[in-house]
């Protein structure tokens, strides 16, 4: 808008000169480029303003956290299903029980209906609140919504893998939950954390290894829901290593 205004103003003023209009032009270009930029990030900031305030009411941080994460997951694709809501609503009700309310969903919504999340803020915040195995927990989750409707798009799985590095956590152990959800034929090895390559004895030493950092009692103290999403991960974990048992003839 402001670069018209420029442009009419330099072109009368400076005696109904072309090249007053050129310069007012560029003048208002200018404006307009700081007035957008100034918007753009003042809704980023708002957004984040939001989240804090959310996050610094008692026994919210942790609800806040998995609402900002999950509306940038439902995002992803550029479609919200009313699967993916109905497995965040069943996930929070078996989390928080009773305190679950209307508000959580309103806090979604607030997420879901910003122009942009800003992850990066988001992110360094919880991993300021947690450790690496409830972070890693999270990305567990974060598939369980993109698995929602049957299918793991490649969209949500790029904005997954995203926040699992803003998150600080290891490509192997990205790589680890993502295959129990996104499945290929080397996906058991994958879980595993290791390629088909892999000799018997690094197979099974890491099995081991992912029998110790992925062993429920690690987020014991998160609750039922996680402890359930945990077991599960666990599960996924001998499973792999039993399909590779099987055909390979590892006894």
């Amino acid at each position: 808008m402001f670069k018209f205004i420029g442009a009419a103003i330099g072109f009368f003023f400076l005696g109904r000169n072309f090249f007053g209009a050129i310069l007012g032009f560029v003048i208002g270009s200018v404006i307009d480029n700081f007035i957008t930029v100034k918007a753009s990030a003042g809704k980023g900031q708002n957004i984040f303003d939001y989240y804090r305030e959310q996050a610094s009411q008692p026994h919210e941080d942790f609800a806040t956290m998995l609402m900002a994460l999950s509306a940038a997951v439902m995002k992803a694709d550029g479609k919200t299903l009313k699967v993916e809501l109905d497995y965040i609503k069943s996930f929070f009700s078996q989390q928080f029980g009773p305190q679950f309310t209307g508000p959580h969903l309103q806090t979604l919504k607030q997420f879901l209906d910003a122009p942009s999340i800003p992850l990066d803020q988001i992110c360094r915040d919880i991993n300021q609140r947690t450790n690496v195995e409830v972070r890693i927990q999270l990305i567990h989750y974060l598939f369980g919504i993109a698995k929602a409707d049957g299918h793991v798009a490649d969209t949500e799985v790029k904005v997954i893998r995203h926040i699992s590095q803003l998150l600080q956590i290891a490509g192997t152990d990205f790589e680890s939950v993502k295959n129990m959800f996104y499945r290929d034929v080397n996906s058991d090895y994958h879980v595993l954390g290791i390629e088909p390559t892999a000799s018997e004895e690094e197979i099974k030493k890491a099995y081991r290894q992912m029998v110790v950092r992925y062993h429920p009692d690690k987020v014991i103290h998160m609750g039922e829901e996680y402890q359930k999403g945990a077991k599960e991960k666990f599960q996924k974990i001998q499973e792999a290593y039993e399909n590779i048992k099987k055909s390979r003839g590892i006894a």
